[in-house]
């Protein structure tokens, strides 16, 4: 009975012992393996089932994944003095898991030393070129239709060119923390500028600009516009008075041809027979001159009423 009792306790204490000597590592991990804060035999990286001496050796555990940086935002002057809020971000491993564990050993104070590398880098490439360099990345022609760029297009020395550009100065950016981080065992894989803008006092300063360029572009715009009109309305007044006026010399030339064909008619009747032609006259006068109230005080031997002299029957 006693025998079976003390293998019943050595069988646990084998499970403990064999429960604390075990580890697991995964497909995400690696594994340094210390003793008394030493690191013992080459790290764990493939996954597997391992064993370590229970309470002595220690398992510690590490990504093996690629891992975010992501910095604060901060103002940085551009070579031309132009403050710019800028946020970069990185991506960065643990290659050597002794030199990581030995240096910074966790992932807390990793991001701290990413900190002190990567934000001085940024600083240093940003403020050593114009702040297009940061913008673009190639001199590719301007594919915008942006009103007031013709200029741009026209001028290839013009301050939109670039020497550098954005991807190039990420990529010295990324040369520069590479170098300093691999002594800690961390590989910096990327560095990309996520954002970059203008502060506050400079952005209030490039928004009244580039209302002022608008304004000066529509003002432009409505000159033009007012010019083509008061040139649309000249050739208007010019074609109108040249339509009159060649209505006005067709209609004279019509009416002086009416005029011409009646005294041409008038002059074959009145020679045909004159003192009907005088007394069919006399009569048009009369009949102009004379009503209901016209009041005349003529003579007897007046020549107007001699025809009513003649024909006194016509007085009626």
């Amino acid at each position: 009975m006693k025998s079976k009792s003390f293998i019943i306790v050595l069988a646990v204490i084998a499970i403990f012992f064999s429960y604390n000597s075990a580890y697991v590592v995964n497909e995400t991990e690696q594994v340094v393996v210390t003793q008394f804060g030493k690191v013992i035999g080459s790290p764990k990286i493939e996954p597997g089932l391992y064993f370590k001496i229970p309470f002595i050796q220690n398992a510690n555990y590490f990504p093996k994944n690629l891992l975010d940086w992501d910095g604060d935002p901060g103002q940085i002057p551009t070579l031309e003095k132009t403050y710019i809020w800028v946020d970069a971000f990185a991506r960065w491993k643990i290659v050597d898991p002794i030199k990581f564990f030995q240096t910074v050993n966790n992932t807390v104070s990793a991001l701290s030393r990413l900190d002190d590398i990567i934000d001085p880098a940024v600083r240093n490439l940003v403020t050593s070129y114009r702040l297009i360099e940061t913008v673009r990345l190639s001199n590719r022609e301007l594919d915008t239709l942006e009103i007031g760029l013709e200029d741009v297009k026209k001028d290839p020395a013009s301050i939109y060119s670039i020497v550098l550009g954005r991807d190039k100065i990420t990529k010295a950016i990324l040369e520069q923390g590479k170098h300093k981080l691999t002594p800690f065992g961390i590989e910096l894989v990327d560095v990309k500028i996520k954002r970059i803008n203008y502060v506050g006092e400079v952005r209030k300063s490039v928004y009244g600009r580039m209302i002022a360029e608008r304004k000066q572009i529509a003002e432009k715009f409505r000159s033009e516009g007012q010019g083509e009109a008061r040139k649309i309305l000249g050739e208007k007044e010019r074609d109108l008075k040249r339509i009159t006026s060649e209505a006005y010399r067709e209609a004279q030339g019509i009416k002086g041809k009416a005029d011409g064909e009646a005294t041409k008619l008038y002059a074959q009747a009145y020679g045909a027979d004159p003192e009907f032609y005088s007394f069919m006259k006399t009569l048009e006068v009369y009949n102009k001159s004379l009503d209901k109230e016209s009041s005349l005080i003529l003579s007897t031997d007046s020549e107007f009423l001699k025809y009513l002299k003649k024909y006194p029957g016509s007085a009626k």
